[in-house]
């Protein structure tokens, strides 16, 4: 990757180190993590495909499947923090099922319904498959990439 795709793709981080994620709003978290390996600190900005006030609860995607290394290193080191907007907190991680994470993305799907060709193009690259967006697509996209969610561990179930 050249140095100018790779400032860009960091460009979020900086944000958040600069206390200026707020300007990411609810759109992207960055989650930290420890190296599974390195035992170092790491930091991933991940796209928000659902935000749910109540928690707060925030649902992402795991977009190079089961092996991402951020994923690798959450399940070796539970309890990551998150910071989303101006939020920070320490998680509990969960993988949703395969009904929860279908009815998220339709969701998803319909709230970005504008930039819905460009999201199906995207997945369609990720996974290797063109992405129709119909619900055996969808189905089918769960079990490939998981969606992973971040809830605070200080927070009640309602």
């Amino acid at each position: 990757m050249n140095r100018a795709l790779r400032s860009l793709f960091r460009a979020p981080v900086y944000l958040y180190r600069w206390r200026c994620g707020w300007l990411l709003g609810h759109r992207f978290l960055l989650l930290i993590h420890t190296g599974r390996r390195t035992g170092l600190r790491r930091q991933t900005v991940l796209e928000v495909i659902e935000y749910r006030r109540e928690g707060p609860e925030v649902v992402v995607m795991s977009g190079f499947g089961r092996t991402s290394d951020w994923l690798r290193n959450i399940v070796a080191t539970p309890s990551p923090e998150v910071v989303i907007g101006s939020h920070r907190f320490s998680a509990i991680v969960r993988c949703l099922d395969q009904s929860e994470a279908v009815t998220v993305m339709a969701g998803y799907e319909r709230r970005n319904r504008f930039v819905a060709p460009i999201i199906r193009l995207v997945l369609s690259r990720l996974l290797g498959w063109q992405y129709g967006g119909s619900d055996a697509d969808r189905r089918r996209l769960v079990a490939q990439l998981p969606l992973i969610a971040f809830r605070a561990q200080n927070a009640t179930d309602p």
